[in-house]
């Protein structure tokens, strides 16, 4: 089966915006937690006052007919690629079959006569798993409801699509082509020990190192990178490298190769990316700073594809790369 996450944006990351609009129960865990970006975990012993904490969301043991929902409203409009369940922790308590609903709403909460689209059938769960599913529409949408049956406990819905973006609105103005909301995915790097290449292209400053790119010490030759697909082919004219709260661990300097490559197979690019065109040569960076290059970028054709050199190694809060979108 894919793995999603390095094809597609999770447009049910509460990172990017995606917010639980309603459920039918969250009476043992929250269903906020269920959207939340970083892994599961267990903490033995915690308890709250409604029973065991638990990191996801769940709903009480049901003692009537039915089953319980989740509705969440998506971080922006997409069409929809593949969903992952994950019930990490849960054991006795997660839900023994679960199913996947769309639809299109302009406002926060669908009420309750929504017309809803079946696009993940009831499926079978298991217990501190991963079960992934593969989605064939193309149509947009903007929530999602899951289904649980007939009750439970899930630790992580990640809902992975491609934003729906009207790119001619943005022809006569530069737009960050780096982006997740735009449709930007990070799509491999040599390390991330400390930190997800995905939170390089989220909104908004890091919160803390833990919300950046960082690479564990390098205690060999060379540098670490990063390679991104850019949401839309274009012409970069301003890069911003953001090291927001890394002070003692910053990269002593960066640069930045670009391609515009069709199908490129994600296995080759690693190998591939570091003959690409050079954009900005090396550059030196500052602790916990927002670093702005335009004169120092090299004139280039459209590229649809980067990667971010760091020397030698380190973190790297945020990457935005502003540009002019080519024609399709």
């Amino acid at each position: 089966m894919n793995d999603f996450s390095r094809q597609w944006v999770n447009l049910a990351s509460g990172k990017l915006g995606a917010a639980a609009a309603q459920c039918s129960d969250d009476f043992f865990a929250p269903m906020r937690r269920m959207l939340e970006e970083t892994a599961p975990v267990f903490i033995d012993g915690k308890y709250d006052e409604h029973g065991k904490w638990m990191d996801g969301w769940e709903s009480r043991r049901k003692r009537e007919p039915g089953n319980d929902w989740c509705v969440v409203r998506l971080a922006t409009p997409g069409v929809l690629h593949g969903v992952e369940i994950d019930t990490t922790h849960f054991t006795g308590n997660y839900p023994p079959a679960a199913s996947l609903d769309a639809c299109s709403f302009d406002g926060e909460c669908p009420p309750e006569n929504m017309e809803w689209t079946e696009l993940v059938a009831r499926a079978d769960l298991q217990g501190d798993s991963l079960r992934r599913f593969e989605i064939k529409d193309a149509r947009a949408w903007t929530h999602v409801r899951l289904n649980i049956f007939p009750d439970g406990g899930v630790a992580r819905l990640r809902v992975y699509g491609a934003p729906k973006i009207d790119w001619k609105k943005f022809k006569d103005e530069p737009v960050n082509l780096a982006a997740a909301l735009n449709g930007a995915v990070a799509l491999c790097c040599n390390d991330e020990h400390f930190g997800s290449i995905r939170n390089l292209l989220a909104p908004g400053r890091g919160v803390n190192m833990g919300d950046g790119w960082e690479t564990r010490r390098r205690r060999e030759p060379g540098n670490d990178w990063v390679v991104v697909a850019l949401a839309h082919p274009g012409v970069i004219r301003e890069i911003e490298i953001d090291t927001a709260h890394f002070k003692g661990n910053f990269p002593d300097g960066c640069s930045l190769q670009g391609a515009l490559l069709q199908n490129a197979p994600l296995e080759k690019l690693p190998a591939m990316s570091g003959k690409w065109q050079e954009l900005l040569p090396r550059v030196k960076l500052q602790a916990d700073k927002e670093h702005r290059f335009r004169d120092e970028i090299a004139a280039h054709n459209a590229v649809s594809h980067v990667r971010l050199n760091i020397y030698p190694d380190g973190g790297v809060s945020r990457l935005r790369l502003f540009g002019e979108v080519s024609d399709d």
